[in-house]
Parts: structure tokens; sequence; C-alpha cells
């Protein structure tokens, strides 16, 4: 650790296989980051000084916190729609009339409406049903839903339960959950605190390098951190990408998602204006200039 500092406290999602690249820059940097189980709501209460979430969460918690900032995209999942033959699910079309299981609100939630949209359907031309995380390959099985929209490892889960009955609607130009690193404003201003993240971006920027060359060297440090056996990892790590980078289309994604949570909760959505100011480039520029220096 370095003298008299205090470790960088990161709040990491411990479930999900975008993590891969912060398990690993968290390895290379034992002793001056501290990864802790959590995402934005460590934020909120001020247990962390940056975290992990989906770029919808990002969006509605700016609403209660507008000092929120987005500083990195590091990584990318493409989501499927799970659906047991019978349903007779097979292409965006057929969700017409059917119970699709997600979690509001969320980018599995907003996946659903992208792929209603596709065939030229509403949100309302289906039923939205929330499902608790937990249960839902179980309720896809016992026909509690006609289909299920929800990121992996779950959507790989409620395939498995199906054993081989499974339908699957995959459609990544259409969305890809941007998995972001968070931070607030005032960590920003603070000119230790600053100083660690650009030092720990600079190391996750490398640290993805290397879980985009090496991928089968990375799979045992997050199987260990997300209780995920190497080969469902292995199985699955064609959904996913690690940029860890700022994406030229994050902020239109943003704005497209604003308006569909704004008519959601019945408000006004933000300008674009306000949207751009929740994403920060600075610390990625700082920690790209110090790297190349």
């Amino acid at each position: 650790m370095r003298e008299g500092c205090v470790p960088l406290r990161i709040a990491v999602n411990p479930t999900t296989i975008e993590s891969a690249p912060l398990f690993m820059a968290g390895q290379m940097l034992a002793g001056d980051v501290e990864l802790i189980a959590g995402k934005i709501p460590r934020l909120l209460d001020g247990s962390a000084d940056a975290a992990t979430n989906a770029e919808t969460q990002a969006l509605l918690f700016s609403l209660e916190r507008a000092d929120i900032r987005i500083i990195l995209t590091v990584s990318e999942c493409a989501y499927r729609i799970v659906a047991p033959r019978a349903s007779g699910v097979r292409a965006p079309a057929d969700l017409r009339g059917k119970r699709i299981g997600t979690l509001r609100h969320t980018s599995s939630h907003f996946y659903a409406v992208k792929t209603l949209r596709a065939a030229g359907l509403s949100e309302a031309d289906a039923a939205i049903v929330h499902v608790p995380l937990e249960d839902m390959p179980a309720a896809l099985k016992r026909s509690d839903i006609d289909a299920l929209s929800i990121w992996e490892p779950v959507a790989e889960a409620a395939i498995e339960g199906l054993a081989g009955d499974a339908a699957v609607i995959e459609a990544p130009e259409l969305f890809r959950e941007r998995f972001n690193l968070n931070t607030t404003a005032a960590v920003l201003r603070d000119p230790s605190r600053r100083a660690a993240l650009v030092s720990f971006v600079r190391t996750l920027i490398e640290a993805a390098r290397r879980v985009r060359s090496q991928p089968s060297a990375a799979w045992p440090l997050l199987s260990r951190n997300i209780n995920l056996a190497v080969p469902a990892i292995e199985k699955l790590w064609r959904q996913f990408r690690f940029p860890a980078a700022l994406p030229s289309d994050l902020l239109p994604l943003l704005i497209e998602e604003e308006q569909w949570l704004a008519a959601a909760q019945d408000r006004r959505p933000r300008s674009d204006a306000a949207l751009a100011a929740l994403i920060d480039d600075s610390i990625l520029r700082e920690a790209q200039g110090s790297a190349a220096s």
C-alpha cells in the first residue's frame, strides 16, 4: 500500500462475469484498492469511492444524486430472452400477449422493450412481470411466465432448467448492457482520491486488455470471486466484451433509456445536456495520458 494512503474502495457486483477486469485490477493493485461487494447504493451511503452498475441504474440513482458520474464502461453484455418452446415464442413478434418476466426498470427490462420494438410492438403489447432474480429459472419452468429477459448467468440457468426445450431470442445489435464504473463529483474533486482513481482506471484498462487477450487466464480468478465454475464462464464468454473505454454510443443510449424511464415514472425526461453531464471522461483521459508518458 502507498504509505499514508487509505485504500480506494471500489464496490463491485460479485455475481456477474462483467466484473472480471475489476477482480484482475484489484489483484494487480493489492493493498492500494479494496474491492467490496455492492453497486451504486454504496456511493450514496459513502461506503465506496466508485461502484459498478449497468447504465440504467446510473440514470435512476442520479435522479436522487445528480452528482453521480459514469467514468468508464468496463464491460458490455449481450442479453437473451429465453422461453420454453411450448410458449410459441421463436421471434420478437411472438412476444405479443406474452408474460415476460424480468426485473422492472433495469437493463433487462429495457432489453425486453427493445426486442418488442424491433417487431413493431410496444411494451403495452406484452405483460411485463416482475420476478425476483433468484426465482426466475423456476418461474419459467413452472409456466408462471411465458418468457424471461435477464442477464447472465441467470439466462443460461433458465436455458439449462428447460433441459433442451428452450427457445432463445438474442439481438446484440439492438442492445448491449453497459456495465460502468461510476463515482461522484465529490470524489473527483478530492485530489487524493482522484489520483487513486486515475491509478485504478489505468490498471483497469490494462486488466481489461489481459482479459481480452488471455481470457482463460482470467477465468479461475473470476470463478473464485463470483462462485461460478470455469466451464460455465467459458460457455458464456461470447456474450461479453471488455472495452474499458467510453463508447461513442453511450450518450445516445442514456438518452433513449431516459425517455423510456421518464414515461414509466410519469415525469419529464431530462435534457440531453443534463444526461451528457453524467458522463465524465476526465479520469479516463488522465489515465490514458499517464500510461503514455
